[in-house]
Parts: C-alpha cells; structure tokens; sequence
C-alpha cells in the first residue's frame, strides 16, 4: 500500500469519469463543457485503474458530475470489478437514475452507494438543484436499499438559511430506514467568497441541535473510509454521521486521491497542485513509468488542505469528483 511523506497510508482513490450532471446545484454548477477529447476514455480509465490496484490501493469510487449519465458506466464498473483488485467498489451519485440502475449496479459488482441529497422538501430541492425532481430521488434510494447496495448513505451539505433546519428531518430517515445520514460541511470550492462564508454552517451548530432532539449514542459500526464522527438515534436502524473539513478538518488521517475526468490526479481536494496522467498516457508511457509517476504523486501529498488561507479555489466541484 503507498504511503505519502506524512505516513498516512494511501489505499482510497476517487475516480471521476465525467464533469457532465443532469442537474445545476446551486454550490456545484457546471459552466464550461469539456471536449470528448479532454475527457479520459474508459480504456484509460481501466488501464490507471489496473494499475492503482497492482500499487497496493484498495478501494475505488466511481464520481462525477454524475457518474450514471455517462454512457456504459455500469460496464465500466463491472470491468474494474473483474479485476479482483479492489476490496470495494463504491459510487456517488445525486440518485436521479437509480431506479433504473440500481439492480444492474449491484450485478456489476458494486459494493454500495452515496446519494447526494440536500433537502427533503420538494420546492427546495427544485431551487437548489436547478430543476431537479426529489420524487425520482426518493425512489431510488428505496431501490439501492431493496438491492442492497448497502449501507446507503445519504450525504447532504448543509447550507446556513437554505436547508439547516431539515437536519431532524434527516434524522428521522434513520430509525425506519437502514440509511446512513451524513451532514457535510459547506466547502469553498468554486464560490464567491462572501456567499461561501454566509453559508457555511459549522457541524457543531448541528450536533448540538440534533442532541437536543434525539437521544444520541455513538455509532462505531462504520462501514467506509469518509472520517465521520457518527451516532444512531437509539434503537434506529441508521445512523447520523458529522463530516466537518472546515471546523474540524481530518488531513492527518486522510488515506485518498482523485482522478478528474480529464486525467488529472488530484492528491488533495483543498489544494489545486495536480498531476497530468492523460497526456502521459496518450504520449504512450509503459506502465512501470505510469506507476512511479502515480507513487510520487502519492508521496508528495500536502499535509493539510488551504480551504482556509487560499483564495476559492477555481476549479468546480463537477470538475473535481468531489
């Protein structure tokens, strides 16, 4: 397994394979479409794939954009899943096609599932997903669960006057549902400086509000690699998780990195350095180059993201795989 200069063992790698969405979130709003060209295909998505796997990295997830509008992305999946390379196969998703594809998912070999969803009200989801229809949502989850792509975690990013107060709501998915409810820190990625810092909620504001609601006890059966602090309403069958990069960051347990879709390894998703895979690839480097290219990359992974002393980064959400 590679391990960065810091001693943080890295075997965790996101592998974003389009910046294309079928929806405009208000905090991830696409603006500049790609060329087919600049977009890796999937046979150079296999190959890094192959090859991360053979340095030792174990646990792969399948972003975006979102990764399912993509043509033959369940294919994609069950190619790397045929490797027997990777201990789990994951994939992030806003859930607008899992209905659909949820049973073809796990028969590819998917291991589980994240569903982006930031608010249960039916006209806010609309406004803060550009148009988006939470009924399609709500049925998809329901089929990852009937499926078992499990356990199905839903990720909401909490936004101060937006969506803050559906946090119980949230929680109450949990005690009937076996669904995992994570609360994410809004970060400062592609945002007007001032409408990141009105909007951005500290996860202790939530945590405090959730405890006074529920009766909370820690979780620590967790299944995954996010660095939640988790807790289960007693006797539910879910659980709530509290992801905080901003008030409480967690760099120094941090076991990922990322592939954009236009080939770039990403080490950090707080910090803008990344290395430009796709050209070697297309200049026709052999695979052993193509490793050691990926081990330095991994070793000269940052200490600690600058979400709070650089300027927003410029580079969106939808370009970076999350």
């Amino acid at each position: 397994m590679p391990i960065d200069n810091y001693h943080r063992h890295i075997d965790y790698i996101r592998l974003s394979i389009t910046d294309m969405c079928n929806l405009r979130c208000l905090y991830c709003r696409k603006m500049e479409k790609k060329t087919r060209l600049d977009i890796l295909r999937y046979e150079e998505i296999i190959r890094i794939a192959w090859i991360i796997g053979e340095l030792g990295i174990k646990k792969v997830r399948i972003t975006g954009g979102e990764p399912l509008i993509r043509r033959e992305a369940v294919s994609l999946i069950e190619k790397i899943s045929q490797m027997r390379l990777f201990s789990e196969i994951t994939l992030t998703t806003n859930g607008t096609k899992l209905a659909e594809l949820s049973y073809p998912l796990k028969k590819a070999g998917l291991s589980r599932i994240n569903i982006s969803l930031d608010s249960l009200d039916r006209e806010r989801y609309f406004k803060i997903t550009g148009g988006g229809e939470l009924n399609k949502v709500l049925m998809g989850i329901e089929e990852a669960i009937m499926n078992d792509l499990a356990p199905v975690k839903i990720n909401v990013v909490t936004m101060k006057g937006i969506n803050e107060y559906e946090a119980e709501g949230f929680a109450r998915l949990t005690i009937d549902r076996p669904l995992w409810v994570r609360f994410i820190e809004f970060m400062p990625i592609s945002q007007h400086r001032n409408f990141w810092e009105s909007r951005c909620l500290p996860n202790n504001v939530l945590k405090e509000r959730l405890f006074n609601s529920f009766s909370l006890i820690p979780f620590d059966n967790v299944v995954g690699n996010a660095p939640a602090e988790y807790y289960q309403i007693k006797g539910a069958k879910g659980a709530i998780g509290l992801i905080s990069p901003i008030s409480n960051h967690f760099c120094a347990k941090c076991n990922r990195i990322r592939l954009t879709p236009d080939g770039k390894l990403r080490p950090c998703l707080g910090n803008e350095d990344e290395i430009e895979l796709k050209d070697f690839i297309r200049k026709g480097v052999v695979d052993e180059e193509l490793k050691e290219i990926i081990l330095q990359a991994i070793k000269n992974k940052p200490k600690a993201h600058h979400f709070n002393i650089k300027e927003l980064q410029a580079r969106q959400m939808v370009a970076l795989g999350g």
